[in-house]
């Protein structure tokens, strides 16, 4: 008769930036390793960015 009430958490998508900023310093280890400084710190950059935004969107998260 009654179905039961599902509640879905608030994810406004945080795992898919700890996700790719996983990937981008795993790309920059290699490159680093390879000798390819230049790829190697554009791919930090774009991993330590992920990681901010993945932190600021866990804390609105949070605080909702």
């Amino acid at each position: 008769m009654y179905e039961l009430a599902t509640t879905v958490p608030l994810q406004i998508g945080g795992v898919d930036f700890l996700y790719w900023a996983v990937i981008f310093m795993v790309l920059a280890l290699v490159a680093a390793a390879v000798g390819a400084g230049g790829v190697a710190g554009v791919s930090m950059e774009i991993a330590r960015i992920f990681v901010l935004i993945f932190i600021v969107l866990a804390v609105i998260a949070l605080l909702l």
